[in-house]
């Protein structure tokens, strides 16, 4: 009997809220067209022929652009199979293509020492702008009222979401301009959604003919053009997300109908675009997500990864994550995100991430988020340093909006966060956990180490009233241990308590004087 698998379907927004919408405007609807993945005249004629039956597929949407092939694909898969690339050579593969060899492979160094970086989630999407990145599914698969309505008051009656594609100008977007901006927010690394579960590819994908940001749109090579910037004018490293299933596209959703014991989708698709991206792009963060309920098998996870780890052009910086299939999140991958903004408050055995958003209700720009949709610095700080002090590391996400630009609000966010790590960095990166995560006498106390240095950071996110912070964790080397507060640089005066932990006396500093607003960081010497 086939086995039905539970559905994944990737990075969502949380429920819902009704909230008001946006003024009306008038939207030209743009010619209709639908396209396929082979690309070129190749499928002039078939296209053509195409039956109208497969616009139901579509989410109600005939002229859809997603990567349709036509009807004519099963004849022709034998002919697609030779580009994809080949397996490493016999004896040559360092990692077999089994999760048991895969998962023994050591992460490389570099993503433990980051503990910071930045998700940006940019696509169609961000045209309407309204609700979440989910807008296609809530509006043409759950028909949610709130974006039936959105689009009933503010474009044509045949508006179709492929109608949006032209509209994704990136009119104003600067690479440089961006580069400038994550390098100024002490990030890392970076994540770029070069295509999410809507199909449209930011690079020229010619598995993706007409929906891909080279055909369509901004006519230009976003991903290439950001991966530039990126390396030549920052020191961080460079990373992509890539949806594996799409939610519309008609050879996946006959895979699923076939419980996918058919694999025309992953054949034709999403496999000659992973081997792309990686040969054109060689990303160090390959940030998998979107299974649609389909096995690893069926995305023949395990040979990709293979390939990756063994023959690829980033084989010894790559890091990948856990979303490779069903089944797999949290259990296989080179480090685990588990969900969305998942934060256990607690030390893990394995390398995870903190995936969130900056906007609460969406990884996508909205139009409509009101002010206290995002989330303060404050509050960001306290999931980075909760978040590094547990093992993890922090990836925080913005949405720019269709013309390109970073909203002010998260530039704000980025430029705040930058400025607290110029003081604080030293607590954050390329520290390891210690043996204690927080404290155990005083709230948001949270600790990180570097043991060859003997030292331990104690970051604290309330200034105490008194001017003594009380550490219930630490044990004094009498003679031996110092407290530095970060950006302060002088010594601080110590009490030991009597059986264990430290009383620090904090310097009496004016507003104007302390080192950063958020929180603050102590370096302690020499204690246990």
């Amino acid at each position: 009997m086939p086995v039905r698998v539970q559905p994944s379907w990737g990075l969502s927004a949380p429920a819902l809220e009704e909230r008001p919408l946006p003024p009306r405007g008038r939207v030209h609807s743009p010619r209709p067209a639908w396209s396929g993945d082979g690309g070129g005249a190749a499928w002039a004629e078939t296209r053509k022929k195409a039956p109208s039956a497969l616009g139901r597929l579509s989410g109600g949407s005939r002229a859809w652009r997603g990567s349709m092939l036509p009807p004519a694909l099963p004849l022709l898969l034998p002919l697609l199979l030779p580009l994809l690339p080949l397996p490493p050579a016999r004896g040559a593969a360092r990692f077999e293509p089994t999760w048991r060899s895969l998962d023994a492979r050591p992460l490389p160094a570099w993503f433990d020492r980051a503990k910071f970086g930045i998700f940006i989630h940019w696509g169609v999407f961000s045209v309407p702008s309204f609700g979440s990145e989910w807008f296609w599914w809530y509006w043409q698969k759950e028909k949610i009222p709130k974006f039936v309505n959105f689009m009933k008051d503010n474009y044509p009656p045949d508006f179709k979401y492929e109608d949006f594609g032209p509209l994704f100008t990136a009119k104003f977007f600067n690479a440089n301009q961006w580069a400038d901006i994550f390098q100024a927010s002490g990030a890392k690394y970076i994540v770029l959604t070069s295509k999410h579960h809507e199909g449209f590819t930011l690079w020229g994908s010619e598995y993706s003919w007409n929906w891909n940001a080279v055909d369509e749109g901004p006519k230009r090579d976003i991903v290439k053009e950001l991966e530039v910037a990126i390396r030549n004018r920052t020191d961080l490293h460079f990373g992509l997300y890539y949806s594996l299933f799409e939610w519309f596209h008609p050879l996946f959703l006959e895979d699923k109908f076939s419980l996918f014991h058919k694999r025309q989708f992953p054949v034709s698709k999403t496999l000659p675009e992973l081997y792309k991206i990686v040969n054109k792009y060689q990303p160090e963060v390959l940030w998998a997500d979107g299974d649609g309920g389909a096995p690893d098998v069926y995305w023949n996870s395990t040979g990709f990864l293979a390939w990756l780890y063994n023959e690829s052009p980033v084989r010894d910086t790559v890091v990948t994550n856990d979303r490779w299939g069903a089944g797999t999140i949290c259990k296989h991958g080179g480090y685990y995100t588990c969900s969305d903004r998942y934060n256990p408050g607690h030390l893990l055995p394995h390398k995870w991430e903190n995936c969130m958003t900056i906007d609460k209700f969406s990884w996508g720009y909205r139009r409509d988020a009101g002010i206290h949709d995002y989330l303060t610095i404050e509050e960001l700080v306290e999931q980075l340093v909760e978040t590094v002090a547990c093992g993890g590391n922090l990836l925080m996400n913005i949405g720019p909006t269709q013309d390109g630009t970073i909203s002010a609000i998260f530039e704000e966010r980025l430029r705040q966060m930058g400025s607290w790590l110029k003081v604080n960095g030293e607590a954050i990166y390329e520290t390891h956990t210690w043996r204690s995560q927080n404290d155990t006498v005083t709230p948001d106390v949270w600790y990180t180490s570097k043991p060859t240095e003997k030292l331990v950071y104690a970051m604290f996110l309330k200034w105490p009233t008194s001017g003594q912070l009380f550490l219930g964790q630490p044990k004094a080397t009498p003679g031996a241990t110092e407290v530095k507060l970060l950006g302060h640089g002088q010594l601080l005066n110590w009490t030991a308590l009597k059986d264990s932990g430290i009383v620090a006396e904090l310097p009496p500093l004016a507003p104007h004087q302390m080192p950063c607003e958020w929180g603050w960081a102590l370096a302690l010497t020499n204690v246990l």
